[in-house]
């Protein structure tokens, strides 16, 4: 039996990471972004830019087992959110037809900016989404591209991602971070490896025959108060100076369920903030 291919179109720093798992576990990868110096070794490359509307040069010719639309935008506001995730994903759709390729399954990378619920709800992928902001919105609209591909497809609705060089949040709290203690501010965050992993995961369960549902969120096992999250990390970094800027409060508070992927199998290699920060850390002590 040969090795299942897959293409992963937008391959990042999570794309670079499933590319890596999936090398691990004998499969073909291509990955296409610009830059193909920097995907890891072993993955063929696919030099091309979503947002171009002409195929890449180097587009794989055989067959394409699964493709995973994992795009990051360049450009943060409404119009480069839809050059990113719908007119590139739209661009990819267009590329496959033109080669005859016909995946098994569509594995397309959203955000859970598509729920709106702003008062520490719980909330699953049966829960309406109200997203009030441009980004969801155009996420909404990208998902809908994906799912009306004609090519079986599930959406992955990815929280917060932190891991190595996404550390924000620990330079903030170096610098005394503050936030809102009441009413609760909830986070939801998975490590980026989790987040390959859950990809992986799916695209591995499609393989051996399961069931995929249209939509999975991708969340470790413990959304937090965001207050929480800062006190701990300030207790495991030793800082004691508070900023003197008055508390911050950002918008949006909801905690996201892993109920669905817990389900099919999967379980988060860091189920909570503190496993996945100490790892962060400890990497580069």
């Amino acid at each position: 039996m040969s090795a299942p291919s897959v293409l992963i179109a937008g391959c990042g720093d999570v794309g670079s990471r499933l590319a890596t798992q999936l090398l691990a576990a004998g499969w073909e990868v291509h990955g296409l972004r610009r830059d193909i110096s920097r995907l890891p070794k072993g993955v063929i490359g696919v030099a091309g830019d979503l947002f171009d509307k002409e195929c890449p040069a180097t587009w794989p010719i055989g067959a394409v087992d699964y493709v995973v639309y994992c795009a990051a935008a360049t450009v943060h506001d409404e119009a480069g959110y839809r050059a990113a995730y719908v007119q590139g994903l739209e661009h990819v759709l267009e590329w496959l037809s033109d080669y005859g390729q016909e995946p098994s399954r569509l594995l397309f990378v959203s955000s859970s900016s598509v729920y709106g619920q702003k008062n520490g709800e719980w909330v699953d992928e049966t829960s309406p989404t109200q997203a009030s902001g441009y980004s969801g919105q155009v996420m909404l609209e990208a998902e809908q591209v994906a799912l009306k591909s004609g090519i079986p497809a599930s959406v992955v609705r990815l929280t917060g991602i932190y891991g190595p060089g996404r550390e924000w949040l620990l330079t903030q709290v170096r610098q005394g971070y503050r936030v809102v203690v009441d009413p609760p501010l909830y986070a939801n965050r998975i490590h980026a490896d989790d987040a390959a992993g859950l990809l992986a995961f799916l695209l591995e369960a499609d393989r051996q025959g399961a069931a995929l549902d249209n939509y999975y969120i991708g969340v470790d096992d413990e959304p937090a108060a965001l207050a929480d999250v800062v006190d701990w990390l300030r207790g495991y970094l030793g800082v004691t100076e508070w900023a003197e800027d008055a508390s911050v409060r950002r918008t949006g508070s909801k905690r996201c369920s892993n109920a669905r992927t817990k389900a099919l199998g999967w379980k988060p290699t860091y189920p909570s903030f503190r496993e996945g920060y100490a790892a962060v850390l400890e990497a580069k002590s």
